[in-house]
């Protein structure tokens, strides 16, 4: 089913996940702005992961809907909307098999589109990333983490979609490497203007790249807030012993000020 294109923007409502009867996820309201960064924070397990799957549509809610860019969440609009978001996980989740160029290239070829024009988007891709096009012919095996990174999120920005997803992208990289990617991610948010959900672990790096930041527990949002918001008036003892066990708070709020 074709999808028009609309002013895209994510909007939540009575969204419920359950696995074998344990409940994973249940937010009566989110609403993500167009063209914002909301950071998603929390404990392991608590559903961050849950609320992309289902917002990409690898998952069914058990009750609820999903709206994107106006447009709802179902399995006749699933596929449209797939190919207007950028999906991009932990470790970049390329295919193996695939050259870095190939993994780059892979929905757009399934889109039709001519070898010219994927040429033209890669060449665009590259510069926006800083991956040097000597590494394309490689495949994931042969290149480093920061550079698997790299290609899955050309990969995630080919068809110019509307929607990033990013499941915690940097979580398994080595801090220098992960630094400096957090710096390209900002500056790639900043032009792009992108609608993004980002999952991270890391309340830094959450602060760094969003606009806002929902701190969940136990599949619910427990507060949803600026970074400064959150550092200097957390909601309860949870979301201020969480804030303190990620960082000290001094340097936090001295990293907060320089953004």
């Amino acid at each position: 089913m074709a999808v028009p294109a609309s002013e895209p923007g994510v909007e939540i409502r009575d969204l419920r996940k359950s696995y074998n009867g344990t409940p994973a996820l249940s937010i009566d309201e989110l609403d993500v702005r167009a063209s914002t960064t909301l950071a998603l924070i929390g404990p392991s397990g608590c559903g961050k992961s849950t609320l992309l799957r289902l917002v990409i549509g690898l998952l069914a809610p058990d009750q609820g809907s999903i709206r994107i860019g106006g447009v709802d969440l179902t399995p006749a609009t699933r596929r449209a909307l797939q190919l207007r978001t950028g999906y991009v996980i932990q470790e970049g989740g390329l295919f193996p098999h695939l050259t870095g160029a190939e993994n780059v290239a892979l929905v757009a070829r399934d889109q039709g589109w001519t070898r010219e024009r994927i040429e033209r988007r890669t060449r665009e891709l590259l510069d926006l990333t800083q991956l040097s096009p000597d590494l394309l012919p490689r495949y994931p095996g042969e290149l480093s983490g920061g550079q698997r990174q790299r290609v899955a999120l050309m990969r995630a920005l080919m068809l110019d979609p509307e929607m990033l997803l990013l499941d915690e992208p940097l979580a398994a990289l080595d801090p220098m490497v992960r630094s400096d990617l957090q710096r390209e991610l900002k500056s790639v948010f900043e032009r792009l203007r992108k609608t993004v959900l980002f999952v991270t672990h890391d309340m830094g790096e959450a602060g760094y790249l969003a606009d806002e930041i929902a701190i969940l527990r136990a599949g619910r949002i427990v507060q949803r807030g600026a970074p400064r918001e959150l550092l200097r008036s957390p909601a309860d003892p949870f979301v201020a012993a969480f804030i303190r066990a990620q960082r000290p708070l001094g340097a936090m709020a001295e990293e907060l000020d320089r953004c």
